[in-house]
Parts: structure tokens; sequence; C-alpha cells
């Protein structure tokens, strides 16, 4: 097998193997990888004050971009609520105006009769 047609993790775990065995590499331990831990890195001191200026400044950008689409979503709701409300309003109105009109049409041709019939008859 060429070296060519090794894997690339094979490659690297042979060189590191070879240069165990080289005499200036005594006592080292070959690695493929760096872990780093972050247990002993130092920690800054927190402050408060500027923790809540954070905060109140990410609170700030995220309703800055998001105010225009909140109030875009509550005019749509509000739009098709009032749509809705106004359309079954609406309805009720025709319905009433329908009822009153054909009364008052029903009333007229009554009495239309009945004064086309009381001067129609003999006396």
């Amino acid at each position: 097998m060429s070296d060519d047609s090794l894997d690339p993790l094979v490659k690297r775990v042979d060189a590191l193997t070879r240069r165990q065995e080289s005499p200036r590499a005594k006592g080292e331990v070959p690695v493929l990888t760096e872990v780093v831990s972050e247990e002993n890195a130092p920690r800054r001191a927190v402050d408060h004050a500027a923790l809540e200026a954070l905060a109140r400044e990410l609170e700030r950008a995220v309703l800055e971009r998001l105010g225009p689409e909140i109030e875009r979503l509550i005019e749509e709701r509000l739009a098709r609520t009032l749509s809705s409300v106004l359309g079954q309003e609406l309805e009720s109105v025709r319905t009433q105006l329908t009822v009153s009109v054909s009364q008052m049409v029903r009333e007229a041709v009554a009495a239309s009769v009945a004064r086309a019939l009381a001067t129609s008859k003999p006396e």
C-alpha cells in the first residue's frame, strides 16, 4: 500500500508514532488534538451595572427589530376581527331592515287596498 492511499488520520498517527521514536521526543506523549480546559482559565469579575446595561440594550435592540413585525401582526389580527364582527353586524342590520321594509310594504299595500275597497263600495 502506498502512502498516497492512506487515510489522512492514519498518516498523522504514523507521523506521531515516528516522532515518539526519535531521541529528542523521549518522555513526550503523542496527541492528535489538544484539549483546552476553560476550568483553569481566569474569570473576569461580572460588573452588575454593566450587565444590567447590556440587558437593557439587548432588550431595546430586540424590541426595535421586532416592533414593526408585532405592529403588523396586531393590525392584521385587528383587521380580521373587525371585518368579521362588522360583517356579522351588517348581516344583522340587513336582516332587520329587510323585515322592517317588508312590514312597511305589507302595511302600505293593505292600507291602499283598504282605501280602494272603501272608495269603490256602492252606497
